[in-house]
């Protein structure tokens, strides 16, 4: 494969010294990036310097109203002139020095669209949520199409902008990112590029350190956001079932509690499945409830109108 023109995308909110070790590793990439754009959205105690993270950083400041999950990526996509852009979120650090080399190998493939990374768990990861990754991000890479929808139902579309990278040419094709969407803007244009006859990529061996120890509160609003996203967009998953996947996972992480002799794990696992699974029934059909309810369900209030 030719080389390419590479462009990082990050959109930021209050960005510590965790955003300095992550450009710093971005900047010792095996491939050669040409710019970092970052696109900070205003607050008062931002914990960092922008003007001292590097001569190839691009810095764009947004106020909090203007932000969107994918309207904002979607500005930085049309403002780049790369021909590979790399979207990361200001928390997930590059494992290793080869990061943008093995997603960017998953293009010489010409119908790939769209190479996502690993994502490994941080050292202070709880067992649960540690094993919640393995179960979404393998150690074995794929390439999924419309063929696999039979076998994966939605786990086609997965696809996450922790660490994605974009063929911009197949990205303009199939329309881009939703500018105005609550949430999981990668899932939907993972759909639209499988429904358009192109192929997602797992690169497995793209690896970030990512993870959060969510409390049961956040699950619930997290998930409420989920399955907003979904119920805006009926045409891409009214035929496959996030639920049975959520069923797969709670069972083989009981299985995998009991292998480890930590059985007591289980009732926070059913405490928080009970959560996630509230916000998700919630979210979908958060049309019949009143908005107060509303913002009191939602992790993202300005989507809504709220401050």
């Amino acid at each position: 494969m030719d080389s390419k023109k590479i462009e990082i995308v990050i959109p930021t909110y209050r960005p510590g010294e965790e955003l300095r070790h992550i450009i710093k590793r971005l900047n010792k990439q095996s491939y050669p990036i040409e710019q970092i754009h970052i696109i900070d959205t205003v607050a008062e105690d931002t914990g960092i310097a922008f003007d001292s993270l590097g001569d190839n950083i691009k810095l764009t400041r947004i106020m909090k109203a203007e932000f969107d999950h994918g309207g904002t990526r979607a500005r930085g996509m049309e403002e780049s002139k790369a021909e590979i852009v790399v979207f990361m979120t200001q928390d997930a650090l590059p494992a290793d020095t080869h990061l943008i080399e093995k997603l960017v190998h998953c293009f010489e493939d010409e119908k790939v669209g769209v190479a996502y990374a690993r994502q490994l768990p941080k050292d202070d990861c709880r067992i649960i949520e540690k094993y919640t990754r393995s179960f979404n991000y393998s150690s074995c890479g794929a390439v999924k199409t419309a063929a696999d929808l039979d076998a994966m139902g939605v786990k086609t579309y997965f696809c996450s902008d922790v660490c994605a990278a974009y063929r911009k040419d197949i990205y303009n094709a199939v329309g881009g990112f939703e500018k105005k969407v609550i949430f999981n803007e990668d899932m939907i244009l993972a759909a639209k590029l499988i429904q358009s006859g192109y192929k997602v990529a797992y690169a497995a061996e793209a690896k970030v350190i990512h993870s959060h120890n969510y409390s049961w509160r956040q699950q619930f609003r997290r998930n409420f956001d989920l399955a907003v996203s979904q119920a805006c967009h009926p045409e891409i998953f009214r035929n496959v079932s996030s639920e049975s996947e959520g069923i797969r996972l709670i069972k083989k992480t009981v299985s995998y509690l009991l292998k480890i002799r930590k059985p007591w794990l289980i009732f926070s696992l059913i405490f928080s499945s009970g959560f996630k699974y509230s916000g998700y029934w919630l979210g979908k059909h958060y049309r019949k409830l009143p908005m107060g309810i509303i913002q009191r369900c939602t992790m993202n209030p300005a989507y809504w109108g709220f401050s």
